[in-house]
């Protein structure tokens, strides 16, 4: 085995990566000339200051996160093997909590791979590289899931905001066979119909799975609002589920497109209307017209993508909640979500709540939730919880 370069924890420094957290930030280490001169990406063994060894990790000295830990071992070499370790014991994993191959199967530092993302569809994945460290070794990752998966077809969705804060081009590449356009996503009995190559980050969003469902339990008899729906996932299993009628808003024309083709394809049809539209903007002329719905949904894009956006992002997820409690019905239900890793559980619950109270309802939350189990959270990286969930009842 090639001993790999190594960089140095700072006396006093090492408690945090010692203690599990995968990430050892650039105030962390000793910033040498060795390693300020590190390409990007280079794999290297961590020691603390005592000389003792503490891992192997990917290493971008221009970043905040300088170190990305990958093993508790020194030099470790990244090969297809060690890949392919990581890759089975997450397929194994999902294969215990899902029937079919429709999921997350990698996500990143809470499996063993930091910053890599694959969502599987059937017999194809959807890979997001977000990381130097990746993209130096992405034939290695690639060769390492087809050792464990065989896919047909290999999408890499390298589009996302994060790899901008790592210098990385963004693009998107089809490096295996042809994904079906569009792509079938089968998920609590409905078939969704997902762009893996143009839609929204891999094209599907997996991780409100377990959420969708327990609205579908409040959906019989209802009228229900999907706002921000994307691809109808919230909508269109409302109405399997037994749906008086759902309303599908967002303002996204190929998505709506693609929600209402599903919406036929599984003899929904009858019991959807697709609305295109702003959703605060609609939410107001609904209320305007004193237009009312038992079950609403608000599941916005992230509106804080960095710590400067928090404000912003609070007072953004108020004025929903109080546009939403507007059209809630007396009794009924809404559920409102945020996928912002900048804000935490606690902002939101009072923001929302706060929200609710301004538009003069009185609310009780019911659950709290987060995303589904094929997205785990590393115990040591609280931003790994990203999404939060509130299902609140309103008199």
């Amino acid at each position: 085995m090639t001993d790999l370069p190594r960089i140095t924890v700072l006396a006093g420094k090492h408690k945090r990566a010692k203690a599990g957290h995968p990430w050892v930030y650039a105030n962390e280490i000793e910033m040498s000339p060795e390693t300020k001169a590190l390409p990007a990406g280079t794999l290297v063994s961590v020691y603390n200051s005592g000389g003792e060894p503490m891992g192997t990790a990917f290493c971008t000295p221009q970043t905040l996160a300088v170190a990305r830990m990958l093993d508790r071992r020194p030099n470790v070499p990244f090969t297809a093997e060690f890949v392919a370790e990581r890759v089975a014991r997450a397929a194994a994993l999902r294969a215990k909590l899902f029937t079919q191959p429709y999921y997350r199967l990698i996500h990143a530092e809470a499996d063993g791979l930091p910053g890599l993302i694959v969502d599987r569809f059937g017999e194809g994945l959807v890979c997001q590289l977000n990381t130097a460290g990746l993209e130096l070794y992405r034939e290695t990752v690639l060769e390492g899931l087809r050792k464990v998966l065989n896919p047909v077809w290999i999408v890499l969705r390298n589009d996302s905001n994060q790899r901008g804060l790592e210098r990385l081009p963004q693009l998107v590449e089809t490096v295996l066979g042809e994904p079906p356009s569009p792509q079938e996503v089968v998920e609590n009995g409905v078939a969704y119909l997902a762009d893996v190559a143009g839609g929204q980050k891999t094209g599907w969003f997996y991780d409100q799975r377990l959420n969708r469902a327990m609205v579908a339990e409040l959906a019989p008899g209802a009228r229900v609002l999907d706002a921000y729906c994307y691809l109808g996932g919230f909508g269109l299993l409302a109405a399997k589920a037994g749906a008086k009628h759902v309303t599908l808003l967002d303002r996204s024309e190929p998505a709506l497109k693609l929600a209402a083709e599903a919406a036929a394809y599984n003899g929904l049809s009858e019991r959807i209307a697709i609305e295109q539209g702003e959703v605060f903007e609609t939410l107001e002329a609904y209320a305007h017209k004193q237009r009312t719905f038992d079950v609403v949904v608000i599941d916005p894009p992230a509106f804080a993508k960095s710590k400067k956006d928090l404000q912003p992002a609070l007072r953004g997820y108020r004025k929903l909640a109080r546009l939403a409690a507007k059209v809630v019905a007396p009794g009924g239900f809404l559920l409102a979500n945020s996928c912002s890793h900048t804000v935490d559980l606690a902002n939101f619950t009072t923001e929302t709540t706060r929200g609710i109270a301004e538009a003069g309802r009185n609310a009780r939350i019911l659950r709290t939730t987060g995303a589904s189990p094929d997205h785990p959270t590393h115990p040591q990286l609280p931003e790994s919880a990203y999404l939060k969930a509130l299902l609140l009842n309103l008199d």
